[in-house]
Formats: structure tokens, C-alpha cells, sequence
């Protein structure tokens, strides 16, 4: 029988036990550099758990230090804060703050990112939630999957003795187990079983029509509640049973899981531990012209401004404040400032960093030391075929200059131009693939510039194909 995957709930280690330099440190096996923006980010996560260990009263008067981080695009922002959420286990979602409009233009509400949010947070507890009853739930499958395979029995006849039916009892039951054995072992995985299929039921929670302020909320529920009216009977399905025993342990852990406390974890940890990062706050800076698209720039911080203030936001699982969540904004601030943002917000965002452009030393150690380094990445996409990359050290600072140059003579896009490049230069070997006689390529300084030494040094091939 097909056994689920585990998932991991939370860090290996608790955060309680690590110190800000710790968790900088964890955040240093995934991002190169930008020492300021990490220990900012360290300290308020720290804040979160020192808060939580203060008395009630106390811990509502500390408010999140929100930051706001200034610098271009690819070099690292977003992946700090990613890092940072996972670190913690908490919910987390990135949103562009060009997505969103004033109330009475169209564009998405602003109340919207909460609410996507609180679905994340509500598909993180699930997910706990199924891991502790996962193995419960595989039980009960198997028991009903055995029922299935065993031959309907016959009503014991009145005249049969009591000796008669344990007979029968002690048979059938070597039987079950004899089936058991086999169905574990996957020997009846090609047989046919019929089991009842059922539609998504009505979700309770779509009956919360008129509950969301929104005309986006309203469209949600209404579309959950529109799907609940549509469900059809049960349906009888012949399957095989390794198929089957997938369908009713999804159907078991259904049963298991207690979606009304699942939503009110899933609200708690959003209000306690939720962070929301918002990308290109840079670009609704700024004042109104009166025309063209910036017509709605301080409207929208306006309209910002009340949920990272704190605010109760209407969500299809009840109300949720959003005082205690973490913003964490981001931009590179090329033609405004921070200070061209309306006072308001700015004085919610105290904690400012600016990072710090990466140079060629940067990019070699991108290339090499994260865990998701791009070069270990690569090495390992092209092994499943049986071909071995061998990276000289002179040509990960070839990539690495090449990249530098490309950025200076075009647009600096950052750590995001080492995509390209390396693209650029493995695209012969990645679609021959498996069929090139030599399994071994070695990549050194004369093979990087034998590839790519042209286009870099043509400017005008440089912007269209690096």
C-alpha cells in the first residue's frame, strides 16, 4: 500500500535555543553577503520569541519592528525573507505592491494578501495535522481496503454451533491476515476492487458569503458555495488497489483532521507569526501627477497603511488583526526614496537597510558555498543522465567576471545574471544529454570564454542574449 511522504513541521532545531548570530548563520548557507539585512531580520525574529515568553498584557504593547529593505533586484531580498520564514515555520508570502490599487480602480485589494496569507497558513497546519494522524489514517484504509478484497460472507445458519461459528471466525480471520501480508507486500496491487467515489462536499466555511467586505471575497465564496450545491451522489468506481488504497487514505485523513480547529491554528499562528513581504514598494512611492498610472500610488500606501498599522481583516475562517504580523518591504529605490513615502508608512517600517551591490568575489562564492549553489545545481541536473561536471576554479571566476561585466555594460539584475550566463554556457551540453560519448565535461576558463567570450564582449548580442 502507497505510503504518504513525511512532512517535516518544524525546524530540526528550536528556535528558542538560537541566538540571532545563529540564525544568521543559518541564513548564511543559503545567501552570500548582505551581513546588515540578515542580522535585522535576525534580531526581529528574535523579538517574536522574546515577546511570546511576556506576560499577556505586556506582549500586546510590543508591536513587530517592520523593515524595509533598499537595494536592486538580485541580490538577495526576497531570499532573506523566504529563508527567514521557513527558518521560523511560519507563514509567509511575498506580493508585489504593484498588484494592488486604490479602492475604486481596478487591481487587486490590499486586504487580499492577508487573506492569501491565512490560506497558506490554513495548508500548513492541514499538513501537520494529516503528518500526526497520517499513520491512523493508513490503518483504517488498510482495514477498509481488506474489506473490499475479502468475498462478502454468508449469514451464519441458526442450527450452526457456537463451536461451528469459531471455526469460522478463526478462518476468516487467518485469511484477512494472509491478505494483509500481501497487501503490504504489494502482490495485490493489480487487483480490481468497486469503492464509492463522493464529490468535494460543501466546505463549511462557504457559507460565509457575506462575511468578506470585498468583491473579491465574495467572488471566492460564492464560487466554493456554488461547487458545494453541484455535488452529485456517490458514484461507484472499479480501481486497482493500489490506486484505491490512495483514494481512502486521503478520504481517512479527511475524516481525521478537524477543519474547524485547523482554522483557528492556522489564524492564531498567522497573528502571532505571519510574515508578509512586500516586493516593489518603490513604485507606488511617490506623489499622484493627476494622469497615467500613477494616479493611485498614495492611495494604495493609504490603503496599506491601515493593515500594517493592525487591523481586523475579514477572512472565509472568521476575523484576523493583523497587529502582531511582520512586513518586511523591499525596493530598489532607483528614482525615489524612502522618504518620498507618505509619513505614515514610513514611521510603521522603522528599520531600514540599504545592501549592498554584489561584486565579482560575491558571484564565486554564489556560485559555490549556498546549498542551493547554481553550480551544485547543475552538477546535479545533469548526473541523472550520467554526465559529470567538473568545474576548474578558474572558470567559476570567469562566470563570475563575465557576470560582473554583462551587469555593468547592460541592466544590473544582480545574482539573477549568473542564471543566464551559466544557461548560456551549458546549453550545448544540457540538449545533447545522454548522448555524448564522453560522460565527463570539464569546464575551465578557455571553455567559458570559448562559449561566451563574443556575446559578452558585443554589447548589443550582451542585451539580448546574456
Amino acid at each position: 500500500m502507497r505510503e504518504f511522504l513525511r512532512h517535516d513541521s518544524a525546524p530540526a532545531r528550536g528556535l528558542d535555543d538560537m541566538s540571532p548570530r545563529e540564525i544568521v548563520a543559518e541564513l548564511d548557507k543559503y545567501v552570500v553577503g548582505q551581513r546588515e539585512a540578515k542580522k535585522a531580520v535576525a534580531i526581529a525574529l528574535r523579538n517574536r520569541i522574546r515577546r511570546q515568553k511576556l506576560d499577556e498584557e505586556m506582549a500586546e504593547e510590543i508591536a513587530p519592528k517592520n523593515i524595509i529593505m533598499i537595494g536592486p533586484t538580485g541580490i538577495g531580498k526576497t531570499e532573506i525573507a523566504r529563508r527567514l520564514a521557513r527558518l521560523a515555520n511560519s507563514p509567509f508570502i511575498k506580493v508585489e505592491a504593484t498588484k494592488f490599487t486604490e479602492v475604486g480602480y481596478v487591481g487587486r485589494d490590499v486586504e487580499s494578501m492577508v487573506r492569501d496569507l491565512v490560506e497558506i497558513a490554513v495548508d500548513m497546519v492541514r499538513m501537520e495535522k494529516i503528518g500526526e494522524i497520517e499513520e491512523l489514517a493508513e490503518q483504517n484504509a488498510e482495514e477498509r481496503l481488506l474489506d473490499l478484497i475479502l468475498p462478502t460472507l454468508q449469514p451464519v445458519p441458526e442450527d450452526r454451533t457456537a463451536d461451528d461459528n469459531g471455526k469460522e471466525l478463526r478462518r476468516i480471520h487467518f485469511l484477512r491476515e494472509k491478505l494483509r501480508k500481501r497487501l503490504r507486500s504489494g502482490k495485490l496491487d493489480n487487483r480490481i476492487v468497486e469503492i464509492e467515489v463522493r464529490e468535494q462536499a460543501v466546505s463549511p466555511f462557504s457559507f460565509q458569503i457575506f462575511e468578506g467586505s470585498s468583491l473579491e471575497e465574495l467572488q471566492f465564496n460564492m464560487r466554493d458555495l456554488l461547487s458545494g450545491f453541484m455535488d452529485r451522489k456517490p458514484k461507484k468506481r472499479r480501481m486497482r488497489v493500489d490506486e484505491a488504497a490512495e483514494y481512502i487514505i486521503q478520504e481517512e485523513e479527511q475524516k481525521l483532521v478537524d477543519m474547524d480547529q485547523v482554522a483557528r491554528l492556522a489564524l492564531e499562528r498567522v497573528e502571532q507569526n505571519g510574515i508578509i513581504f512586500i516586493d516593489e514598494i518603490d513604485k507606488i512611492a511617490g506623489r499622484e501627477s493627476g494622469h497615467g498610472p500613477d494616479v493611485s500610488r498614495e492611495g494604495v500606501q493609504r490603503d496599506i497603511l491601515p493593515i500594517v498599522e493592525g487591523t481586523s481583516v475579514s477572512t472565509r475562517y472568521g476575523m484576523l488583526r493583523t497587529d502582531h504580523v511582520l512586513f518586511i518591504a523591499a525596493g530598489a529605490f532607483h528614482v525615489s526614496r524612502p522618504s518620498d513615502l507618505i509619513p505614515e508608512i514610513q514611521g510603521r517600517f522603522p528599520i531600514r537597510v540599504e545592501m549592498k551591490p554584489l561584486g565579482e568575489d560575491d558571484f564565486v562564492r554564489i556560485l559555490k558555498e549556498p546549498k542551493n549553489a547554481l553550480i551544485k545545481q547543475y552538477t546535479a541536473l545533469l548526473e541523472t543522465e550520467g554526465i559529470k561536471l567538473r568545474f576548474a576554479e578558474d572558470a567559476v571566476r570567469e562566470i563570475a567576471r563575465m557576470a560582473c561585466v554583462v551587469n555593468e555594460n547592460t541592466e544590473n539584475i544582480g545574482a539573477r545574471r549568473l542564471h543566464t550566463i551559466m544557461e548560456a554556457l551549458l546549453e550545448d551540453v544540457s540538449f545533447s544529454g545522454a548522448e555524448l560519448r564522453s560522460k565527463t565535461v570539464r569546464i575551465d576558463a578557455d571553455y567559458v570564454r570559448k562559449r561566451l567570450g563574443d556575446v559578452v564582449t558585443d554589447k548589443d548580442l550582451s542585451r539580448y542574449i546574456l
